[in-house]
């Protein structure tokens, strides 16, 4: 082994999520109205096999070197219909590492109201379209729920190879679930994380970052 080859590896490489099965981003579209800045969400196609009729941002999996913006930007396109010139990208809000080893990479953009006026549904990936006030986000924090996640070993599970006893105490894990509740939808699970991050954000600027 060289180590200057393995330093010259390092030097020009990126960490990612280490034993990670895929690369996703999504599209957090912001829209602004008479009544404020709104926040766009999307609900699932009843036709899809994954998570049917569940609320959502428009999002897929990476592909290739695709990066996170342009991923999150065509998938937009493809979803909604959105072009990409109608959209304004503001940043990267932070990252998710999930428990079934991929990474999420949230991008928050504004659409304009060209953009939203030629918004179209794709029928077979979205079931409908809403828009929420970030006010009422702000103003109303989510329902939160947690269980645990406990490791389960099985069968053949090499014990004695490690020289660890059968009731060896594993380190539990544990999920927390805020839930948005939404005029009979609910806006929960990754899509409820990454909307109170952005609450969290916008709380910590005092509100100034919703105003241009």
């Amino acid at each position: 082994m060289e180590l200057e080859k393995l330093e010259g590896l390092l030097e020009g490489r990126t960490p990612g999520l280490m034993d990670a099965t895929g690369r996703y981003a999504v599209l957090v579209p912001l829209v602004e109205s008479e009544q404020g800045w709104q926040v766009l969400y999307e609900v699932r196609s009843a036709k899809l096999h994954r998570q049917p009729g569940e609320v959502c941002f428009p999002g897929g999996k990476m592909e290739g070197a695709e990066s996170p913006e342009s991923c999150a930007l065509r998938e937009t396109w493809e979803e909604l219909s959105i072009p990409q010139n109608h959209i304004r990208l503001l940043g990267r809000l932070d990252f998710i590492a999930h428990r079934a080893n991929f990474i999420l990479y949230p991008i928050l953009g504004v659409v304009d109201r060209e953009g939203l006026e030629c918004m179209k549904k794709s029928p077979s990936e979205v079931e409908e379209t809403f828009l929420v006030l970030l006010d009422h986000l702000c103003s109303h924090p989510p329902l939160e729920y947690s269980y645990k996640l406990m490791p389960q070993t099985g069968e053949g599970f090499p014990y004695d190879l490690l020289g660890i006893p059968r009731n060896y105490k594993w380190q539990p894990g544990g999920e927390n679930v805020p839930v948005y509740p939404w005029q009979g939808k609910a806006i929960w699970g990754l899509t409820g994380r990454i909307t109170r991050h952005l609450v969290s954000l916008i709380q910590e600027s005092g509100g100034e970052a919703v105003h241009e």
